[in-house]
């Protein structure tokens, strides 16, 4: 944690006091689970202003290398809740990393769960499940792809957000991949190969819109009502919509229902066809699977990162250790995709 709860909940009610020009009483806060990267709080405060349930959101000891500060994902959800997105309502952001040792934001609180195996397996989604899943994750997901560079005013948070245009926004993806690749201590070859075939075979891009970056199962909130709120933008970036639409089928993020390629409770046709209705855009197979091999490629090599935070002391935990041991398993799910595609072509 960033820092302990009760110089958390003192700093807190200290800088909210000042700044809404009411008097805040914190009358509960508990630390959240955030994955590696992340910290997240529940608080419970009195206030005039504010009449709800609040989660504070902030880095853990380090960030990977490609999310957004907490500023730049603040804006995003701001933008993402303007579209008509489910998502937790944006509240405050604080850049100043005096308040409580690192920047954070405070966001509306949402209930449910998020976890794997809950969205996948739990009895108490199997109705929601069986029914309306699949429509309403695509139709958030279709509502966040209506987010165009050129409707952003903020200029710096276009360049934050990494726009490249569409002619040259897969070479794009592929060279960052290769340059990530090199900063890496060892070899990986299965990775060199991908990437060659990735760079033979990129389809063109038709338009560069906003996408979530990590929108899966475990970043979207869920109860027996059904979708409480789509979570976690830091890695929101301008891309291709079939980025949001591969990542979510991919693999990794089926725990352990694989015959439900659309995030362990799904199937693509069904996917596909609600994005479609959605949207008003089709969807192209080809370029589902040509981002989905970037995708496992991508976290390839970011679950390599992780584990060199841990194995170069700075930043010990067992979970980034652990998660370097996925490589292998994201390499071979690459080049299985590759080896049906070239088959089916």
């Amino acid at each position: 944690m960033a820092v302990e709860i009760s110089e958390l909940k003192k700093g807190l009610e200290i800088h909210l006091t000042k700044l809404w020009n009411s008097d805040v009483s914190i009358d509960f806060i508990k630390h959240l689970s955030g994955g590696a990267c992340q910290d997240n709080y529940a608080i419970s405060l009195t206030d005039k202003k504010i009449n709800k349930d609040i989660v504070l959101r902030t880095d853990k000891g380090a960030s990977l290398l490609s999310s957004l500060s907490k500023a730049d994902e603040f804006k995003v959800a701001e933008l993402i809740f303007k579209a008509g997105v489910k998502t937790p309502e944006p509240i405050l952001l604080e850049e100043d990393s005096k308040i409580i040792g690192t920047p954070f934001f405070l966001m509306e609180k949402i209930y449910g769960k998020a976890t794997g195996r809950y969205i996948t397996k739990d009895r108490e989604l199997d109705s929601y499940r069986k029914s309306d899943m699949v429509r309403d994750l695509a139709e958030n997901l279709a509502k966040i792809h209506t987010i165009a560079p050129n409707a952003v005013s903020d200029e710096k948070l276009v360049q934050k957000l990494k726009y490249i245009p569409g002619s040259e926004y897969t070479k794009y993806c592929i060279d960052e991949l290769r340059s990530n690749l090199d900063k890496l201590p060892e070899a990986h070859p299965a990775i060199e190969l991908c990437l060659n075939w990735l760079e033979d075979n990129k389809p063109s891009v038709d338009e560069i819109v906003l996408v979530h970056g990590d929108f899966r199962t475990g970043n979207f909130m869920m109860n027996a009502n059904g979708l409480q709120g789509i979570l976690d933008f830091e890695f929101a970036h301008f891309g291709d919509r079939h980025e949001d639409i591969s990542w979510l089928c991919m693999r990794d993020w089926r725990f352990g229902r694989l015959n439900k390629e659309v995030g362990g409770f799904g199937e693509r046709k069904d996917f596909y066809e609600c994005y479609e209705k959605f949207s008003g855009k089709a969807v192209d197979p080809f370029k589902v699977s040509f981002f989905e091999i970037i995708g496992n490629l991508r976290w390839a090599i970011g679950s390599c990162e992780q584990a060199e935070r841990h194995l170069s002391g700075k930043d010990k935990g067992i979970e980034l250790a652990a998660i370097g041991r996925r490589t292998a398993e994201m390499e071979w799910e690459a080049m299985r995709i590759i080896e049906e595609v070239t088959n089916a072509i």
